[in-house]
Order: structure tokens, then C-alpha cells, then sequence
């Protein structure tokens, strides 16, 4: 029999216990505070395990340095399930440049002591010495299953750019008995059913685990090879990359030591009408009461937004969504995205505006492949152009978003997670960018043209900047047919692999001349299991095999941002370093093509 959803999941024994339970029969443990979304992942894997008939309880933001934290729970059934939480633990406490983050938005009033680092393998640790006294051999030890956006990333050896070194899989690391990648709803069900039924773990599709040496035969170069090896590593890569983005990948064997890394075939996506039925569980969509009125940034932003689908084929050399979601996107249907805006339009705090009806791009909402089971191996449908295969219409969305204006009680319907550009060109037949301007943008529409100059938008996998350029143009007459004064928000990064001071420079001015003043200005981080991060780390593309240009110190990386924000008079002093590193001192001064000005009243950078 199923549990019933009229209060959350458990985060004590007293909330156990007015369920009427003894034990659960699983453990989430999560660096993130508990809040009941669908946006969080720790919830919705709970959730989901729940509406197969197990018993979940939740351990929130424990404190790393009390045991105790652990055991409030009591040890579950089956199995741990643990995460560091939405955001790598590291990135959460540390700027790139190595400073300590003042807050961290996931948890209560920003408290940003109380994520450790390496959070995945502090929990597994803290879980085993909760109950290592209950433990009498190995054999009953309860299985540690780990997951979430850190462990996913780091399923294989890795280049860690905190230390500066290449790691081995955070399965070894961690100690814990099984990895379960990607959104790994499919993975961790059938983690359940096994574990309750008593068979063996080994083979699930999404998950990653440790096997004897002598069992497989590997068909990648061993950790020990890719750590000490850039060429090794860089190859490991494209293999791994070009694995995740075939529709038929194999399992992929690595020796670790005396050990082997045996990581499986992703697991197939959700299927849509499942999709649904996991954004249809009845999610409270707010904080657990223990928080009472502390604020949690995270859900501030996120609690009148809607998510539509899954996936992005987008694949940007930087980004971790498509190596952790998939290129594959899985749309949820009208109806059932209708009817969670219903759900939330009644409750007593929503005023009227759905703040985000989107995914990790907005726009590609109900596209898909016309080739779908045909042999493909791109890790980009995008670039470098768009395959001739995708099949862009807009029809879908704009039919949802006309659908969910008018519904009762809802005034306001914007899109705020981003879109693709270079789509929206495509789209334009069916009139997505005038949709948008009309009605679905809070005054300033958010794009990532990330760069300016063409060989760094190549390596990004982004599109050129003549589409840039053209979208811009094209949203701002629609703008003013429209008769608002929109603006657009353009993210961009400074110290990508392939970027030189010179390529700054000329994104620099490029924002002079067109008076734009950078506001979401993104130091390059080398994200773990990204093309990126392996062009950093061996100053080579893995797909090409060619050498890469790499701003590696702390000095250029600052020089590279302060150009990128050359008009505040904070960062003067280090643009102008820049420049005459750059043999550009023609650019410092008053004159009208000055990127800076003179010494003179210079303010701190």
C-alpha cells in the first residue's frame, strides 16, 4: 500500500512515527536544505521512490562534523541514498578565483558553513560511522548509493581544478557501493526493487560500480595512464563524450589499481507520459515547516516557475547539463504542464505570475530528432549548424504558452531560463521571437552569446556572433513593435580555453561600441566531465587533437575579467595591465576608442 502525500517526507523519528513507521525503508541524505519542490533533486528522487510504495525518510544539510545528525533517522531498510545536493559542494564554497563564498542559496538565511567540501564523500563516511557499531561484518552492511550532479560528474576519473590534479572515479573516493548517474529516477527504482528482493546490483543502466580486475576486459586506458598522461586523458574524453552521445553506447571499463570501473549505459530518459507522473506528485512546493520563516534563496527563485522538459542538445564545450540530463529531450505533455500551473495558481501565495515556464533551454520545448533510432554520434545537434535531421518547430511551445496566459488567476507567463538563439532563428517562421517579446518577457530577456570572437565560440560550441548579432536585431524591432522597451541580458565568459587576451579585447570592444555594460560576466570554471574542462587541463581539443591556448594563472584569469568589465572603475587598474600585456596601450587614455582611462584617480581592481 502506498504512503499518502498530505505532509512531507520525514525528516525525524517523531515524523516517522505519525506515519506509523518503525523504519524506513530508505535514507536520502542531501547537502541542500529540505525543500519540498520538484526543483530540488534529493525531493523529487524521494517522491518518486515514495509513489513506488517505499517508506523515505530525508537527513538535510547535516552538520559534517556531529554523527549524531546522521542518526535521527535511525538506519533504513534497504538502502542510503546520498548527494551533496543541487550544486558541487566545492563551487558552493568557493568563487574560481578561490574565495570563500558568503552564502549558499540552498541553504536556510545562506548559511555557508554548512556544506563541506567533497560533500558526497563526507556523508558516505559520517553514514558509515553512524552505525559501524550496529554492523557485526561486512556482509550486513547497508548498501551507500551515491548520486546527484557531484557524483554524477565525477563517475569517471576527472580533472579537479581545486587541487589542480586528475582523481580517480568518486566511487573509490567515496567508498560507497554503487553510483547512480544522470537524473537516475529509472536507476534508483530499480535500486529499490533489487535491494527489497534480495538480487545482485551489478548491470543497472545509469549506474557506475566496482568489479574485480579479472572479470572484464577494458576498453579504456586506466587511471593511472590518464592521470599522469594528458594525451591519455584527453583521449579518454572524446571516448567517454562521444559514448554518452551515440544512441547505442556500450559500457565503459576502466582499470583503477587492482580494480576496475565498470560504468553502464546511460539509463533510457523518462518517457513522457512518465514525466508526467513524476511532476504530478504532490509536492507541497515549499520548505519543510522546520525552517519556519528563514529565508532560502534557491526557492525564492524558483517556487512560481514550471518546468517543461528535460535534456539539451545544445552540448556547449563548458556545460554539464547534457553530460548529466542527456542530448535527448523528453517533454512533458500540455495538458499535464496546464494543470501544474493550475495547481500552483491555487495556492494563497501566488500573485499572479508564473516566473519561469522553461528548461534548461526554454525553446526546445516538444523539438525532437525526425532520424529518432537512426545511427547518430554528434554531441551537438547545434553546432557547428544545426542538423538538418532536427526538427525546430516551435508549434508546441508557443501553443502551451498561448494556453497558459489564459488560465484563471494567471496575469503573467515569462520565460526565464534562457533560450538558444541560433534556435529561435530557426523558429522564426512561426513567429517565436515577436511571442516572446509580446508577452513572455519581464521587461529583460536572458541569452548566452558567452564570446564575441569566432575561434572561442567555435571550442564553446556556441553560435557565431553574426547570429548573435541578428537575433538582437530581430528582438529589438519586435520589442518595439510590441511598444516595450525591453532590454536583453547577455551572459558571457572570460578565461575559456582557446582565449586570449586579444580575443577580450575584442569582445571588450564590442561592448564599448555597442554601449553594452556586461552584467553576467562568468569566470570559466572546468566543470568535471565537460570538453572543457579536458582543454584546460591538457591545453589540447579532444575532438581535433589541436593545441589550445589556456589562461592558467590567477593573474591572467583576472586580467581576462577586468577587461570583460572594463566600466567600472574597480577593475581600471587591471584592464589596463591587460592591455599593455596585450601590446595595447593605445586603448588606455580619454579619447572616444579608449577601452580605459589614464592612471590618474585609478580605482582599486
Amino acid at each position: 500500500m502506498k504512503t499518502p502525500y498530505n505532509h512531507p517526507l520525514p525528516l525525524c523519528r517523531s515524523e516517522m512515527e505519525a506515519r506509523g513507521w518503525d523504519q524506513c525503508d530508505v535514507i536520502l541524505v542531501t547537502g541542500d536544505a529540505y525543500v519540498d519542490h520538484p526543483s530540488f533533486g534529493a525531493p523529487l528522487i524521494g517522491r518518486w521512490l515514495e509513489s513506488h510504495g517505499y517508506r523515505v525518510g530525508l537527513i538535510a544539510a547535516p552538520d559534517p562534523n556531529d554523527v549524531e545528525a546522521f542518526r535521527v533517522l535511525g538506519p533504513p531498510r534497504l538502502f542510503w541514498g546520498v548527494t551533496a545536493g543541487n550544486l558541487d559542494s566545492q563551487l558552493a564554497r568557493l568563487t574560481v578565483m578561490r574565495k570563500r563564498r558568503r552564502d549558499d542559496p540552498y541553504l536556510p538565511e545562506g548559511q555557508g558553513d554548512l556544506r563541506p567540501p567533497n560533500a558526497t564523500i563526507v556523508y558516505v563516511t559520517k553514514v558509515r560511522q553512524a552505525f559501524k557499531s550496529q554492523i557485526s561484518n561486512l556482509k550486513s552492511q547497508i548498501p551507500v548509493i551515491i548520486g546527484g550532479i557531484e557524483a554524477s560528474l565525477r563517475r569517471f576519473p576527472y580533472y579537479d581544478y581545486w587541487t589542480d590534479s586528475v582523481k580517480r572515479s568518486i566511487l573509490f573516493d567515496s567508498k560507497a557501493d554503487l553510483l547512480v548517474y544522470g537524473m537516475g529516477e529509472t536507476a534508483i527504482a530499480e535500486v529499490a526493487r533489487r535491494l527489497d528482493h534480495q538480487e545482485p546490483l551489478s548491470g543497472i543502466p545509469g549506474t557506475a560500480e566496482i568489479r574485480s580486475l579479472k572479470l572484464e576486459i577494458p576498453n579504456l586506458k586506466s587511471f593511472e595512464d590518464v592521470s599522469t598522461n594528458k594525451d591519455a586523458f584527453a583521449l579518454m574524453t572524446r571516448e567517454i563524450l562521444l559514448n554518452a552521445a551515440s544512441d547505442k553506447p556500450v559500457t565503459l571499463i576502466q582499470p583503477h589499481g587492482d580494480r576496475l570501473l565498470v560504468v553502464h549505459p546511460p539509463a533510457p530518459p523518462l518517457a513522457p507520459a512518465l514525466l508526467d507522473e513524476l511532476y504530478s506528485l504532490p509536492f507541497t512546493r515549499r520548505p519543510h515547516p522546520v525552517y519556519g520563516k528563514a529565508k532560502i534563496a534557491a526557492y525564492d527563485m524558483i517556487k512560481d516557475s514550471i518546468t517543461t522538459h528535460r535534456g539539451c542538445y545544445g552540448s556547449c564545450a563548458f556545460c554539464a547539463i547534457a553530460t548529466h540530463q542527456g542530448k535527448t529531450i523528453v517533454s512533458r505533455s500540455r495538458d499535464n504542464i496546464l494543470a501544474e500551473i493550475r495547481t500552483l495558481a491555487s495556492t494563497p501565495d501566488f500573485h499572479g505570475t508564473v516566473s519561469d515556464l522553461g528548461g534548461p533551454t526554454a525553446n526546445m520545448y516538444g523539438t525532437r530528432c525526425k532520424r529518432q533510432g537512426a545511427h547518430c554520434q554528434r554531441p551537438s545537434c547545434l553546432a557547428p549548424e544545426i542538423c538538418p535531421t532536427l526538427e525546430t518547430d516551435a508549434g508546441p511551445q508557443l501553443d502551451l504558452l498561448r494556453a497558459a496566459r489564459k488560465l484563471p488567476r494567471v496575469n503573467h507567463v515569462f520565460v526565464t531560463s534562457g533560450i538558444r538563439f541560433d534556435l529561435a532563428l530557426a523558429q522564426e517562421p512561426r513567429g517565436v521571437i515577436e511571442e516572446l517579446a509580446q508577452h513572455h518577457v519581464c521587461g529583460r530577456l536572458k541569452i548566452a552569446p558567452e564570446h564575441i570572437a569566432e575561434n572561442v565560440l567555435r571550442l564553446m560550441g556556441k553560435p557565431t556572433a553574426t547570429a548573435y548579432r541578428q537575433f538582437v536585431r530581430r528582438f529589438k524591432e519586435a520589442s518595439a513593435q510590441a511598444g516595450k522597451p525591453q532590454q536583453i541580458v547577455e551572459y558571457f565568459i572570460s578565461g575559456h580555453p582557446g582565449c586570449t587576451l586579444a580575443d577580450m579585447i575584442e569582445l571588450a570592444l564590442y561592448l564599448k561600441r555597442e554601449n553594452i555594460q556586461a552584467e553576467q560576466v562568468q569566470d570559466f570554471y572546468p566543470a568535471p566531465l565537460t570538453l572543457a574542462a579536458a582543454m584546460f587541463h591538457t591545453g589540447k581539443d579532444p575532438m581535433t587533437g589541436k593545441p589550445v591556448y589556456v589562461a592558467r594563472t590567477d593573474n591572467e584569469k583576472a586580467m581576462q575579467r577586468a577587461l570583460l568589465l572594463f566600466h567600472d572603475p574597480k577593475f581600471h587598474r587591471k584592464a589596463r595591465e591587460a592591455l599593455r600585456a596585450a601590446g595595447r596601450e593605445d586603448l588606455i587614455g580619454r579619447g572616444a576608442k579608449c577601452l580605459v582611462p589614464e592612471e590618474k584617480g585609478d580605482g582599486r581592481g
